[in-house]
């Protein structure tokens, strides 16, 4: 039985990237303002500014964005680095 993948580690890289951490020791960058950019919506688009991206936190062993989660991707597509 392998074990559940999740986050231990989240960094703002500046740019609207994030460097991941992974339970299995594995470091991901990942390019979320490309996403934000290429999906537009009201919900995401504020954090296209800096200071609301870099107020992610990590809440169950992933990374959210928003009180209410307004922004969270699948973790094995954080893991490969890149979001669809």
């Amino acid at each position: 039985m392998s074990e559940r993948l999740y986050i231990t580690d989240a960094y703002d890289l500046g740019g609207l990237k994030v460097r991941l951490v992974f339970s299995d020791g594995t470091d991901s960058t990942v390019d979320v303002g490309d996403y934000i950019r290429r999906h537009p919506h009201p919900q995401y688009n504020k954090y296209l500014d800096p200071k609301k991206f870099s107020t992610f936190t990590l809440d169950g062993g992933n990374i959210v964005w928003g009180r209410n989660w307004d922004l969270i991707f699948p973790i094995e597509q954080l893991y490969k680095g890149i979001i669809n």
